[in-house]
């Protein structure tokens, strides 16, 4: 089979996040109700930033895309999975696969972007608030968000071309939940060095380009909040950005997490429950900072079902 582009492979069958069965029930629950909170929160903060005019500025106009993001990211892995709790069917299509594989790796990298534009947006705000609305135009946002959506569709189609020109002609069982690169690329019958090569050179420049943009902002930040002499300006500046604050954290602080431990008692179902948190909590968690920990957001809130008794 070496030198050639086939695959043997059609389907490939997920061994799912437990096979305890008297968990598939419970856990089915649990994750259907992480499910709908994250589809209500980030289409409802979509919904709100739209139609409230006090939320169109730059900062709220990147949080709908985030929130856009994040529906997708759950979207692609939670239905599939929720599947597999109650049917004995755990299969996914090689097309499927690979598919679902494009989304997930487009979410990761357009959230890693995203987070780092609204690092820079939350520098500016801080830094040079007089100049803000001239320097963080209408054109200047969309191009930033256009570059993260431009940067996420080369990596994911690079990286998936990669993947799955791979030969598959063995077990066709992937130890996970979802199509993810490790358990893949373990299933393959070919030489899987390049692949290898080409995802740790793309992911470790995206995730060390936006970490940096991020690190720098907030140096920048903090220096200048620590130049405020009241405490009252302090707060007000550092609440500014403590809700993107701490979705940099959580995203970030999983991934590394995730990536960056010892390969000693690495375990299987360690990663399913890391994968876990950061493909499904931290989606549902995002809308919920930023409407809990932002008194504009709650403020838009109460105007939105103020505006829906009148109406009635």
């Amino acid at each position: 089979m070496e030198g050639k582009n086939h695959t043997s492979v059609t389907e490939f069958i997920f061994v799912g996040f437990m096979d305890d069965p008297d968990l598939q029930i419970p856990l089915f629950l649990l994750f259907l109700g992480i499910y709908t909170v994250t589809v209500v929160g980030n289409l409802g903060m979509i919904v709100l930033i739209q139609i409230d005019a006090r939320l169109q500025t730059p900062m709220y106009f990147f949080l709908s895309n985030l929130s856009f993001v994040d529906f997708v990211y759950s979207s692609a892995i939670t239905p599939k999975m929720l599947m597999t709790f109650v049917s004995d069917k755990r299969t996914i299509s090689f097309i499927e696969c690979a598919l679902q594989f494009y989304f997930v790796c487009l979410c990761v990298t357009n959230e890693c972007c995203l987070l780092a534009v609204m690092a820079y947006d939350r520098f500016v705000a801080i830094c040079s608030p007089l100049l803000y609305h001239s320097a963080m135009s209408k054109r200047l946002c969309i191009l930033l968000v256009m570059a993260s959506y431009i940067t996420s569709i080369v990596n994911s189609t690079t990286q998936g071309i990669f993947i799955f020109s791979l030969s598959f002609c063995g077990s066709n069982v992937i130890n996970h939940f979802f199509c993810d690169i490790p358990p893949i690329l373990k299933l393959s019958c070919s030489d899987i060095h390049n692949t290898d090569l080409v995802h740790f050179t793309f992911s470790s420049i995206i995730v060390m380009s936006t970490i940096l943009i991020i690190l720098v902002s907030y140096i920048y930040i903090v220096a200048t909040i620590l130049k405020i002499r009241s405490v009252e300006g302090r707060r007000k500046a550092f609440s500014t950005c403590a809700s993107h604050l701490t979705a940099v954290m959580m995203f970030y602080g999983t991934l590394s997490f995730m990536y960056l431990r010892p390969t000693s008692g690495y375990t299987m179902a360690q990663d399913k429950v890391i994968s876990v948190f950061y493909t499904l909590v931290i989606p549902m968690l995002n809308p919920l900072i930023y409407s809990l920990r932002n008194k504009e957001v709650k403020a838009a809130v109460k105007r939105a079902i103020d505006r829906k008794i009148i109406s009635q």
